[in-house]
């Protein structure tokens, strides 16, 4: 076998190092795919119930959101540099750690809770596609809701909610299957009309309830003791929180930082997260709260407030604001499904077999595999705790992390071989065992059985926030630890 036959069983034209002169992520494109990171449904939920539900200081709050985000930025930094230096994705970049047969099947362990999520996330999609083709059928005829036809469930769902999801379905992969150059464009997109959406929404809010919004904003803020015992555990808590939201990106970050100019666009444009962060929890809570006020002042009974974006338009009888909030959803949705599920899981694949695969096939494969996912969540996987296994596969991620950053940074001192990175032949750099880094793999289950025990430990459970963290710290303790000797 040839060096040059060799490095083809390894090489796809799509993993391969980027073209300095395709790097044209600017800090502006990160600050949208931030935006994106942050704009789901379960980000605004998750936002405006620490502000507004468990009763906490607003300033409390916000400190240790942006104390989570700073560890996020510092994080994304280190896994992002040998991506942005090299041009590499993160499946290119575990073969130093973990060999390049080793790196096949590590890595297509986040492509496994990404295409799962990927499926998840479209039939929620779905739903809201459902609701806008529900309102149009009962703006033409009232009555034909009511045909056996609309009555009629299959997997819990009526050919309405078929034709959503596959519509949801298709539209995601033609779009997402056409390269990085169109990501790009959607990502910034999609960030920039999502914010408008919130913009617009807020002036409405503030137009009626402007005086009343006001009050009840000065009342979350309070500037005593801010830095008290009691907020010390709350701080702590809530950077957990909002740190363990933005993990699932982080290990996987290479997938995107490769594309970025260079590492001063990289590091001011992972900052943005901080403005992000800010700019949505204004915005996502100040929604809420006119909102609550609104329903009140309509005499609309309601037992809490509501901080989910579905359930609040709900309660508004207006059809035109729904048709437009959800579309706002649609694009928020989609794009977080993008960058968190669907470009992770495609670069794994290819990953796993580069020589069969291109973005057409590996968009099939999720296409198909999403389908079933998505089909069986109501009927079938949402009962039966799939969930735990899903959040026990992701307890691999910190520990991945922990062994490139210490592989790379510490052992082989910011430097990769190129060449054979993408060489399977006996005596290259990354061959080691048959393709195994026995060291890394080695460090990878010592690293993964302190993170999951937070996960299965029922003492452990209040450490499931930072099961990440400990993860990553465990494995690149124990990989140091050997390799370096």
């Amino acid at each position: 076998m040839t060096q040059q036959k060799a490095n083809i069983q390894l090489t796809n034209w799509e993993i391969v190092s980027v073209n300095p002169a395709d790097k044209q992520w600017s800090w502006k494109t990160l600050f949208c795919f931030w935006g994106n990171s942050v704009q789901s449904i379960i980000g605004f939920s998750l936002i405006t119930s620490l502000y507004l539900v468990y009763d906490l200081n607003f300033l409390v709050v916000l400190i240790g959101s942006l104390i989570g985000s700073i560890f996020v930025y510092f994080f994304c930094n280190l896994i992002g540099k040998p991506s942005q230096r090299h041009g590499i994705p993160f499946p290119v970049l575990l073969r130093i750690s973990m060999g390049i047969r080793g790196a096949k099947y590590v890595s297509l362990l986040r492509g496994l809770v990404g295409i799962f999520m990927f499926g998840v996330q479209t039939f929620f999609i779905s739903k809201s596609l459902g609701y806008l083709i529900r309102i149009a059928i009962y703006s033409y005829d009232q009555s034909i809701m009511d045909k056996e036809i609309f009555l009629t469930f299959f997997f819990a769902m009526n050919i309405i909610d078929w034709v959503a999801f596959f519509i949801a379905l298709i539209i995601q992969i033609l779009l997402f299957s056409k390269g990085h150059n169109f990501n790009k464009s959607f990502i910034n997109f999609s960030a920039l009309f999502v914010y408008l959406g919130l913009v617009i929404f807020l002036i409405m809010v503030i137009s009626e309830y402007y005086l009343s919004l006001s009050n009840s904003f000065k009342t979350l803020l309070i500037y005593e003791d801010i830095f008290s015992k009691e907020n010390i555990i709350p701080i702590i808590t809530i950077a957990g929180t909002i740190f363990a939201y933005f993990s699932i990106v982080i290990v996987n970050f290479g997938d995107f930082s490769r594309y970025v100019k260079n590492e001063k666009e990289l590091n001011i444009g992972n900052l943005t997260l901080l403005l992000n962060l800010i700019i949505f929890s204004l915005l996502s809570v100040l929604i809420v709260m006119g909102s609550d006020i609104i329903l009140k002042n309509n005499l609309v009974e309601i037992d809490r407030v509501l901080t989910n974006p579905t359930d609040i338009i709900g309660k508004f009888n207006n059809t035109f604001l729904t048709i437009i909030v959800i579309f706002f959803i649609l694009f928020a949705s989609a794009s977080t499904n993008l960058i968190a599920n669907y470009i992770p899981t495609q670069n794994s694949l290819l990953n796993f077999m580069p020589k069969k695969l291109n973005i057409k096939s590996t968009s099939v494969i999720i296409a198909f595999i999403g389908l079933g996912i998505g089909a069986s969540w109501t009927p079938l996987l949402s009962q039966i705790g799939i969930l735990s296994i899903v959040d026990t596969i992701g307890a691999f991620f910190g520990p991945i992390f922990g062994i490139v950053i210490t592989d790379y940074y510490l052992i082989n001192k910011s430097k990769i071989d190129n060449k054979d990175l993408y060489s399977p032949l006996p005596g290259d750099r990354y061959f080691f065992s048959n393709g195994w880094h026995i060291k890394g793999v080695y460090a990878l289950i010592i690293g993964f059985i302190f993170s999951a025990s937070t996960i299965w430990n029922l003492n452990l459970n209040f450490l499931q926030s930072y099961s990440w963290l400990i993860g990553a710290l465990m494995s690149s303790i124990t990989y140091y630890s050997i390799v370096s000797k």
